[in-house]
């Protein structure tokens, strides 16, 4: 088969499924913007031909843009189609318009769309945290049309793919009986408990089974309950006078609105609590190499993974095939994952005093919580295993669409 993977900064989530592909003799080209790109796989990049309209209306802008990268990936699309190339089945990541017109430049091939979310003004993320609930209706609309070339590429689809059943969950119901539910997928073989795991910061040595707690997302913001984790520290501090806080995570904003200008989310809330902590005690690591945030994983004594009810995080799962003790937020992507007392802890998003005890609970007893982490792992072996579960998934479903054999 030809298939061809769409993605603005490829591989993304694509890293594992597109070179298996070429590895069982299919020929896999990129189509995108940026991205690191893979070595096995040729990748076609191209620019947007323009800049968004200064004078536009507010609502429209956000369409515009991804228009304009839709209109640039067609007529990109158009040049490998001159030049020859047809593909049998094109894989999709929607999110930022560049799927928009691919079935107007190749009809026959079937698309496979990866679906990460539909938002909505009311019972998802936009209005789940008060702190920061905008009551407003051009606020209302501007949540609702972030969907509108979401819908189009829902139209022209062959078939989905969510990678957990509320992100399926929360995809109009028109749709759902075409989406398919499958995790990404953890290489748990290599993402595992090591019991001689160490760091070393700043001259100290930090190994597994010292008294460490983490916190990790891509950045350090609201949607990932980064402020709760905060407000908890100086009770955790305090109650845990040996305890080590570690935090992975970058000054920028990937989700929700932007810190206030000229601050970070992660220096607001850090000055918050400031002066009821000892810092030297927290180590803001930024983003660092994937082998050192491995070892931040197995060096865990407790990880807190914190989330609105939108995408779930690589992290969580990750943290889980560490071994890792987490206690999470009893929010819907988490529950997903995590049953309380059965393979993690959970607590209410807003309670901070609530996870503070959680925290300092498993830290005071780690060895009453040892069952927690085996089951924690033993989850994500069975269900989110990478070469046992998710990768075969993922191929077999692209065998049946290409076959034709995926029809509601």
């Amino acid at each position: 088969m030809n298939i061809l993977f769409v993605h603005q900064n490829f591989p993304g989530q694509f890293k594992h499924l597109a070179p298996a592909l070429a590895e069982a003799g299919h020929q896999v080209i990129a189509l995108g913007i940026g991205g690191s790109g893979l070595p096995a796989i040729p990748m076609v990049r191209y620019k947007p031909a323009r800049r968004s309209s200064r004078d536009l209306h507010p609502l429209a802008r956000d369409f515009e843009a991804k228009l304009i990268r839709g209109d640039a990936c067609a007529a990109a699309a158009v040049r490998m189609k001159r030049g020859g190339f047809s593909p049998d089945v094109i894989v999709v990541n929607p999110g930022w318009g560049e799927g928009l017109f691919l079935k107007d430049v190749w009809p026959a091939a079937k698309i496979l769309t990866l679906l990460e979310f539909f938002y909505a003004p009311h019972g998802r993320d936009a209005d789940f945290d008060p702190e920061f609930r905008i009551d407003d209706i051009a606020q209302d609309a501007r949540v609702r049309i972030k969907n509108a070339s979401l819908l189009m590429a829902l139209d022209s689809m062959d078939w989905g793919m969510s990678p957990t059943h509320f992100q399926h969950g929360v995809m109009p119901r028109a749709y759902q009986d075409r989406i398919s539910v499958i995790f990404d997928g953890i290489d748990t073989g290599v993402v595992r408990p090591d019991a001689t795991a160490s760091i070393t910061l700043a001259g100290r040595t930090l190994r597994a089974g010292d008294e460490i707690l983490t916190f990790i997302n891509r950045n350090l913001e609201p949607y990932r309950g980064y402020h709760q984790f905060m407000r908890a520290l100086p009770r955790v501090l305090r109650e845990r006078p040996d305890a080590v806080v570690l935090i992975v995570g970058g000054d920028e904003v990937s989700y929700g609105a932007a810190a206030p200008a000229g601050t970070t989310w992660k220096q607001t809330f850090f000055d918050e609590v400031k002066d009821r902590i000892d810092a030297s005690r927290l180590h803001f690591l930024g983003r660092i190499p994937y082998a050192d945030y491995l070892k931040v994983l197995q060096v865990s004594a407790c990880h807190v993974y914190l989330s609105y009810p939108f995408v779930l995080g690589w992290s969580c799962i990750e943290a889980m095939s560490a071994g890792c003790l987490v206690v999470g937020s009893a929010t819907a992507p988490v529950q997903e994952v995590i049953a309380h007392q059965e393979n993690g802890l959970l607590v209410d998003f807003f309670d901070h005093d609530a996870l503070a005890a959680a925290v300092i609970g498993a830290l005071a007893q780690p060895a009453a919580h040892t069952h927690l982490r085996q089951a924690a792992r033993d989850t994500t072996v069975v269900g989110y295993d990478l070469m046992t579960q998710c990768l075969p998934r993922q191929l077999a479903l692209i065998d049946k669409l290409a076959a034709g054999e995926l029809r509601t």
